[in-house]
């Protein structure tokens, strides 16, 4: 199977956008189309200063600073527990422990029909109904 090959302005246009990933962003977000970008970026060409926004350098900005976010949320949660005594850690933990046994019990009540509790739900039985045959079709 033979690949068309792309105009050369096109195959530039591809290039440039790797150079500045926010373009897809903005795009995606219906900013802006790939039309008006790809006839912004011919007529402006690679060095306007409407492209700086767009470059790889404020992704790995981004990045770093959501990293940063994720470590000093980390550190905040340690810093709490270094503060607590262990006793009360370890409470707290029994605490959630015990909550957690409470809902399992009720998921299993609920899940198995109420069986559980030694008959005091009553359980409805049901008879089969019979229901027309959606597709009986009549002979001619």
């Amino acid at each position: 199977m033979e690949q068309k090959q792309l105009h050369p302005s096109v195959q530039e246009f591809k290039e440039f956008v790797q150079q500045h990933p926010n373009l897809v962003k903005e795009v995606r977000n219906g900013q802006s189309t790939w039309q008006e970008l790809f006839e912004d970026w011919y007529l402006l060409g690679d060095d306007d200063p409407k492209w700086n926004s767009y470059k790889k350098e404020d992704t790995e900005k981004e990045d770093k600073k959501e990293e940063k976010d994720s470590k000093g949320l980390f550190e905040q949660i340690t810093g709490i527990l270094q503060k607590m005594e262990p006793d009360q850690v370890q409470q707290h933990i029994t605490n959630l422990s015990q909550a957690l046994g409470a809902i399992q019990g009720v998921l299993t009540q609920f899940s198995s029909g109420g069986g559980a509790t030694g008959g005091t739900t009553p359980q409805v039985k049901s008879e089969p109904q019979e229901r027309p045959n959606p597709f009986s079709f009549r002979k001619d």
